[in-house]
């Protein structure tokens, strides 16, 4: 993409379960506007991406792998939903499995909202680690 261009909602999405799965984590936080708000199931509510970014360094330490793979994936003008499966391991090893629903804005290329909602069961796992 050249300067000035603007990923559609669809590119958005696949660059945000792209980067997730690659462990790229600045590269999906740039995904967000500046102002982005984030309803997470775990974290609760973030406001905006330099909050975001400084909540995800430790990410690559909480996870020995991890995988989010979109099952279904709607999209109507600004907004999305993808359905999800996270497929992943503690970092001590033990599984993580869980079904996934995200909603999604996102205006002039980037996320300006999202919420995620997920069963925090198999989550649990990351405080018992």
């Amino acid at each position: 993409m050249g300067a000035g261009d603007v990923m559609s909602a669809r590119e958005v999405l696949t660059r945000y379960y792209r980067y997730a799965n690659s462990g790229r984590w600045d590269r999906w936080c740039e995904l967000f506007a500046d102002t982005m708000v984030m309803d997470e199931q775990l974290a609760g509510r973030i406001e905006g991406r330099d909050k975001l970014r400084s909540m995800m360094t430790g990410m690559g330490e909480l996870y020995a792998s991890f995988e989010n793979n979109p099952l279904h994936v709607v999209v109507d003008g600004d907004q999305a939903a993808v359905v999800s499966r996270i497929t992943a391991r503690s970092a001590s090893g033990k599984p993580i499995e869980a079904a996934v629903m995200n909603y999604f804005r996102i205006e002039n290329g980037l996320i300006t909202y999202m919420a995620n909602y997920h069963d925090t069961l198999p989550f649990q796992v990351l405080s018992q680690s």
